[in-house]
């Protein structure tokens, strides 16, 4: 097998602007602090982005759309003094009792951001996004339409960074929701997980519920059953048919080779 190239995802740090106090969904932020001692796992990361990413949730308070995004201490309130500077900022991405979605969730060393309708970047000029709505509790920003977005979802994107201050710990998806809480309300939303995994054939929703790869899957279907890969490496045969191996785990542990050809899998190996 040739290799011609590795993909090593960076990881990075933000300097916070901490929200510190909100009555909107602030018990629902403190009933569930951190675990003080564990640090995430590679299972629990697909826990949360399998049954996070991708979900729909109302808005409670405004959510601001400030560069990199506005921060979050698990189990704090949230300020409204900072709340409404970042809103000056930048303008809200959407305003309470909105419906939004979760559509990519990053891990940092020290942080989870949580990107909600695209992400709070990048943006036009300020005076191409004003869009004054009389009736509204702040102003609202307008945006070009996101494509394949489900009537009703806001079309402007925001930023949330979970900062634990230190390396993240072992969290559930639930967990993650209730650090959420003080701006998003899942309660009461259809599952955007479910829906798409109801449209799968019975293979593939069993080899995800298993948390396995098999000939057939595209990408999405791997990524919602093993995750995102730690290496990436591109292949080029000499009879031609490029193709892409997806690596899961490290030598001399257990190692998975999962092999696209296009959008498709061709090949799933496991070593030893």
């Amino acid at each position: 097998m040739r290799r011609a190239g590795l993909l090593v995802f960076a990881l990075g740090l933000a300097c916070p602007l901490y929200g510190l106090g909100s009555a909107a969904g602030a018990a629902a932020a403190q009933q569930i602090r951190p675990p003080v001692t564990t640090r995430l796992s590679e299972a629990d990361r697909i826990a949360i982005i399998r049954y996070v990413d991708g979900e729909y949730a109302k808005v409670v308070q405004p959510l601001p759309s400030v560069k990199p995004g506005f921060y979050l201490k698990p189990g704090e309130k949230v300020n409204q003094k900072a709340l409404a500077s970042a809103l000056l900022l930048s303008l809200p991405a959407a305003n309470p009792g909105d419906k939004v979605q979760i559509t990519s969730i990053q891990f940092k060393r020290k942080q989870i951001l949580v990107n909600i309708n695209g992400g709070s970047h990048p943006h036009r000029s300020l005076m191409q996004r004003i869009h004054v709505s009389v009736g509204m509790p702040w102003p609202t920003a307008t945006s070009q339409v996101v494509q394949n977005q489900p009537p009703g979802v806001q079309q402007i994107g925001s930023t949330l960074i979970v900062d634990f201050g230190r390396p993240v710990p072992n969290i559930t998806p639930d967990q993650l929701k209730s650090y959420l809480a003080p701006f998003l309300n899942f309660n009461g939303q259809r599952s955007a997980a479910k829906n798409w995994l109801d449209t799968l054939p019975p293979k593939f929703r069993q080899a995800i519920a298993a948390r396995k790869a098999i000939v057939g899957m595209d990408r999405s279907m791997v990524l919602a059953a093993l995750g995102r890969p730690e290496h990436k490496v591109r292949n080029f045969p000499a009879d031609g048919g490029e193709t892409e191996d997806w690596i899961y785990g490290e030598p001399p542990g257990t190692t998975i080779f999962v092999t696209f050809q296009g959008e498709q899998v061709i090949r799933v190996k496991q070593y030893p």
